[in-house]
């Protein structure tokens, strides 16, 4: 449902935390994976709550400019020596908005070095401002990204409605996911490209979802999107923190350790807010292009 997205939980438990989660009830491969889909809907506020949200307008801040990455040892030295100095780990945390509405439209504006960087969607082309960059024209999605803003638009995720968004989905195994016992479905998008998604097997809400691949270093990495701090908002529940990792391909399987890892944290949720169809048009980026000033909608960064 969110674009870039990231966070770590502290759980503290006691002696009677543990006797209760030895008494929930375990996964069992019985459920087929449409009833998983079911109890996941249900989890999260149920269909009917979720068809009747036409918008969402969502704001918080979003972690950028770190960089806790590994250092590499240095060619031909030997010992401590051969490592560098760590990486500066702080994180600029980018407040941001975004904007979705029915069907498949998105806008995020994002604030940077004093400007507002703004993406917009309307469910079939994409258009973007960065006059951080010193760009002040609008430029085109990428087909890369139009393909990725097609699934991020979702507005209530891959699973509510899924088979009347043309997804099938399949139970391919029982997992454990940072503790959680899960259930890891298959999903098979539409045009064809499929995806895996984890359901927690006691609450069955969301806790991770293999996303599309990152290119860093100059190389493609598998990514992995974590959903946490789930809150109740007009009946629907919300991940409030929701955290991206990209891994290493040369470590075995998908539990390696990451080498990026960004949050994303939302502050407020506002279901069915009023929002023009023009918010969501080239034309209105074009018009933003030639003025002067940007309309600030969100707040200074902070850095922690």
């Amino acid at each position: 449902m969110f674009s870039r997205l990231m966070m770590s939980c502290l759980l503290g438990c006691s002696v009677a935390s543990l006797a209760r989660a030895a008494e929930l009830p375990q996964p069992t491969a019985k459920l087929t994976a449409a009833e998983i889909a079911d109890k996941n809907a249900t989890a999260r506020g149920g269909l009917t709550k979720w068809r009747a949200v036409q918008t969402l307008s969502i704001t918080g801040k979003m972690e950028a400019g770190g960089n806790s990455r590994p250092t590499l040892p240095l060619p031909g030295i030997k010992g401590k020596d051969s490592l560098p100095p760590p990486r500066p780990v702080e994180q600029v945390r980018l407040p941001f908005v975004m904007e979705l509405k029915r069907p498949k439209r998105m806008r995020v504006e994002v604030t940077f070095a004093g400007q507002n960087a703004i993406q917009i969607y309307d469910g079939k082309d994409g258009w973007k401002l960065r006059p951080f960059l010193n760009r002040r024209e609008v430029e085109p999605y990428t087909e890369a990204e139009i393909k990725m803003a097609a699934t991020q638009s979702e507005l209530d995720g891959p699973l509510i409605d899924y088979a009347a968004k043309g997804t099938s989905i399949e139970l391919a195994s029982l997992d454990k996911v940072e503790g959680h016992d899960s259930y890891k479905l298959k999903l098979t998008i539409k045009d064809g490209t499929t995806r895996y998604l984890w359901i927690d097997a006691t609450t069955f809400l969301d806790l991770k979802m293999e996303g599309d691949p990152a290119r860093l270093d100059g190389r493609p990495r598998p990514v992995e999107i974590y959903f946490r701090d789930f809150r109740a908002v007009s009946g629907l529940e919300i991940p409030f923190v929701v955290e991206t990792k990209v891994l290493n391909p040369t470590v075995q399987g998908r539990g390696g350790a990451p080498v990026a890892s960004e949050q994303m944290t939302l502050e407020k949720v506002e279901v069915n807010p009023a929002l023009n169809d023009a918010l969501f048009t080239k034309a209105d980026l074009v018009a933003l292009a030639g003025s002067q000033t940007f309309a600030t909608r969100v707040s200074k960064p902070v850095i922690h």
